[in-house]
């Protein structure tokens, strides 16, 4: 990428990173709840974001759940995420006028085709990650839903995370100086089913997990000009899965190195995003439950130079804020926090980085 286009894309993402709201619920107890609804059961995250819509009624009103698989749909009806709600067909929610957001939460090879169904039906959608296999197909929705004026939220996890939100605002506002380093890891250990489901993709752990990361990076450093890959795979005589990936990021003045796996011990305690600048660092490790330290070269913003453990608000829930900016969004009451420019840079990064070709 120019570096003129870079500093446009950093611009434009600062403008509106800093700019973003805490959320508060109180203003919003005489506005009836937004009708949303499910398409799809069978995502990680679906439950998850179930869960999230019902737990804000006051924002809420889940209308319906498409699940296409009766013996999915079986299982999931009597769990507590899904217990009471309506079943429907996909063509039953989407004719509902009044209904304006859409979960899809599908499996990945039908995440892009349900997205692109909801997008014509004129509803705003809350993606789940990655999006989709193909970047042309992806882009081809981001440019629907711009001209329809409508959201696509990413399922990215750590945006609305209190120590990513402080990074990015740190980043932005210049604390750190100029970046030229980025270090994160993005680990766990899955069983064989797991694994055999993640061999489905050529990206493997990279694709699977790689993205949540990859997404905090473009925030802090725009998209790469150069991705290489190193995906490996340390069981070659039991299946095909790349499940020990490293990818770098090149950029004119800094790099980004991105480690994935899923053949690491209790990775989730050692989940890790630092950036390095050239007035100080930030260090989040673990990611959840976050903890952050910062380091900075002089006195800044209120903080002595030095080394800090910064106490952040604790998270009431991973996808709390996330859902609680989609129904503001929906409402008007403030703007998207991530263009489909910024998701569609995530996507062609996230499939460099997974060695999957750009179609």
């Amino acid at each position: 990428m120019l570096e003129s286009n870079r500093r446009t894309f950093l611009r434009t993402s600062a403008a509106t990173l800093l700019a973003s709201p805490v959320i508060s619920l109180a203003g919003n107890s005489n506005r009836p709840p937004i009708k949303v609804g499910q398409i799809g059961t069978k995502h990680a995250h679906a439950g998850g974001k179930m869960a999230t819509f019902r737990k804000f009624p006051e924002l809420f009103e889940v209308v319906g759940v498409v699940e296409n698989d009766p013996q999915q749909r079986n299982r999931m009806q009597s769990t507590d995420d899904y217990r009471g709600l309506t079943w429907l067909s996909e063509t039953e929610l989407l004719s509902i006028s009044d209904v304006q957001g859409i979960a899809v939460e599908t499996e990945i090879d039908d995440l892009l085709p349900v997205a692109e169904k909801c997008i014509q039906a004129g509803k705003h959608i809350h993606l789940d990650k990655p999006a989709g296999t193909s970047l042309e197909h992806f882009r081809r929705i981001c440019r629907a839903a711009d001209e329809k004026q409508l959201m696509i939220q990413m399922g990215y996890m750590y945006r609305s995370n209190p120590a990513f939100q402080f990074l990015f605002k740190a980043v932005r506002a210049g604390w750190l100086g100029d970046v030229h380093q980025v270090h994160c890891e993005m680990s766990k250990k899955v069983n064989d089913a797991t694994r055999a489901d993640l061999a489905q993709y050529p990206g493997g752990s990279m694709f699977e997990l790689g993205c949540h990361i990859i997404d905090a990076v473009v925030t802090v450093l725009g998209p790469p000009d150069r991705v290489t890959a190193f995906n490996k795979n340390t069981r070659p005589e039991y299946d095909n899965l790349m499940d020990n990936c490293l990818a770098v990021f090149e950029y004119p003045k800094a790099t980004a190195t991105i480690r994935s796996s899923v053949v690491e011990v209790e990775g989730g305690r050692r989940r890790q995003f630092i950036a390095c600048g050239s007035k100080g660092t930030i260090k989040i490790e673990p990611l959840e439950p976050h903890q952050l330290l910062l380091t900075l070269e002089a006195d800044t913003e209120g903080f002595k130079k030095g080394t800090h453990r910064i106490d952040l608000p604790k998270s009431t829930g991973r996808y709390d804020g996330d859902l609680q900016h989609f129904a503001a969004v929906i409402r008007g009451e403030v703007p998207a926090l991530y263009t489909t420019i910024h998701d569609l840079a995530v996507q062609e990064a996230l499939l460099k980085a997974s060695e999957m070709p750009l179609t």
